[in-house]
């Protein structure tokens, strides 16, 4: 069995000593360096799993051992020690790209998990498939770079705000980087924010205790609780009312929640990962969203393009949707004409993928002979962000397709199977379809 080995840079000879003790404890071997020059020097002579090093050093800061090891030894995970309630430190720390931290004094169940997840990394990235192009499908340049940047992310604790429209795939984005992680065998609990009643906020995110209000007829461990050791997904954060979001900071910098009806804090190992489609700096300016916790959750940022911004991935998308709808309802094999797809590329989509997935879904209802063409597709002249005659395009897409079956049960006098074929497609499909718009 491979022995572990980690490196500790500290100049108070008794965190070092604390340090050296408790890792030693865990069957790792540790190198203690009291300043930057010495670390280099181990750096350069040995191997590590896994680094620890203080913010404030007598010849710099640990800042910049963190970057000299992201440039240097990029695979070696860096976490920092920082001081009591410093918050900016490492913030600081994890921009340069720490693993994570923990605050003085060191609470040791705390380091403990640190150590155990950063020394997942090694273990869990040897034979791992890091590959993402088959989940995030898209070869244009801005997609290449996203799934390079999730493999990076994915090494990291650091809250992650991942930021786009509607139907972008955001949950997708945020799902990946908790599958190339570390946490990859642990939870991931994805949470709408903007779905929780208000009075339930408390409780759904950290639990209560039996008896602790009307209704609570059993202890609840909360989503908090519900992720421990994994991921905590935050979708459309910015829905969070303030007295909530006071709460949720006090929780991801003390990684600790208290139940409702509780006395103590429980100590929680979760990353944090939000989300929301507006602009959270606008929500920051105006009042809505707080400062204090758009620093603590906005550590990193990742963007995700709107469809239109990389309409040569349209294609790809398409047939992958396709296929995966005549697999679910059994249908026949479709394929776009070249002119549906060049009116596809042409489109704006305010509602992103989710907006194309359900336009594929209805044109096959409406097309024949398992041929999309571009009167199939109905898109809508768009101006502004939506369209002017018909506000809910969901609504009007449809509205056609049930005209279309409509018709097609008039002209085979109501048989089912018959207007199926007429259709185009399956009689399973053709009852999905009937129950989906209400046709009875």
């Amino acid at each position: 069995m491979t022995v572990q080995r980690a490196l500790i840079i500290d100049d108070e000879p008794d965190i070092r000593e604390l340090l050296e003790l408790t890792l030693n404890r865990m069957n790792i071997d540790t190198e203690a360096a009291a300043d930057l020059a010495e670390a280099h020097e181990h750096l350069h002579a040995n191997k590590y799993d896994l680094c620890l090093t203080d913010m404030r050093l007598p010849d710099g800061n640990g800042i910049e051992l963190v970057e000299f090891i992201q440039q240097h030894y990029p695979k070696l995970p860096v976490a920092v020690i920082t001081a009591y309630g410093s918050v900016e430190s490492a913030v600081q720390a994890l921009k340069a790209g720490a693993f994570d931290f923990v605050s003085k004094p060191v609470d040791l169940d705390v380091l403990r998990r640190l150590v155990q997840s950063a020394l997942k990394l090694s273990i869990s990235y040897k034979g791992k498939n890091l590959r993402s192009r088959h989940e995030l499908l898209g070869d244009s340049a801005v997609m290449q770079g996203i799934r390079g940047t999730i493999v990076k992310l994915a090494r990291s604790q650091a809250p992650i705000y991942i930021s786009g429209e509607s139907g972008t795939g955001k949950e997708m984005v945020a799902r990946l980087i908790h599958n190339k992680g570390p946490r990859s065998d642990r939870p991931f609990i994805p949470v709408n924010c903007g779905a929780i009643p208000s009075e339930l906020m408390e409780s759904e995110f950290f639990g209560h205790k039996k008896g602790s209000f009307t209704g609570a007829i059993n202890d609840k461990e909360g989503l908090f609780l519900a992720a421990s050791g994994g991921t905590l997904f935050l979708d459309e954060i910015a829905e969070l009312p303030v007295t909530m979001q006071v709460k949720l900071l006090r929780a991801i910098q003390e990684k600790a929640v208290r139940p409702v009806g509780a006395e103590k804090e429980v100590p929680v190992d979760v990353r944090i990962l939000s989300a929301t489609h507006k602009d959270l700096d606008r929500q920051v300016n105006e009042g809505h969203f707080r400062q204090d916790l758009y620093y603590r959750i906005h550590v990193i940022q990742l963007d995700v393009p709107p469809l239109r911004a990389r309409a040569e991935d349209i294609p790809l998308l398409a047939d992958h949707i396709l296929d995966k709808i005549t697999q679910l309802q059994g249908a026949k094999p479709v394929k776009l004409t070249d002119d549906a797809l060049g009116a596809l590329q042409g489109y704006s989509f305010p509602g992103n993928v989710r907006e194309l997935e359900n336009i594929l879904e209805r044109a096959m209802t409406l097309c024949e002979d398992q041929t999309i063409h571009i009167t199939d597709l109905h898109l809508p002249e768009i101006t502004g962000d939506r369209q002017k005659d018909n506000p809910q395009l969901e609504e009007y897409l449809d509205e056609q397709a049930k005209q279309a079956i409509l018709k097609a049960l008039e002209r085979t006098r109501y048989n089912k199977t018959a207007a199926a074929k007429l259709l185009g497609i399956s009689f399973r499909a053709f009852r999905y379809r009937l129950k989906k718009l209400g046709i009875d």
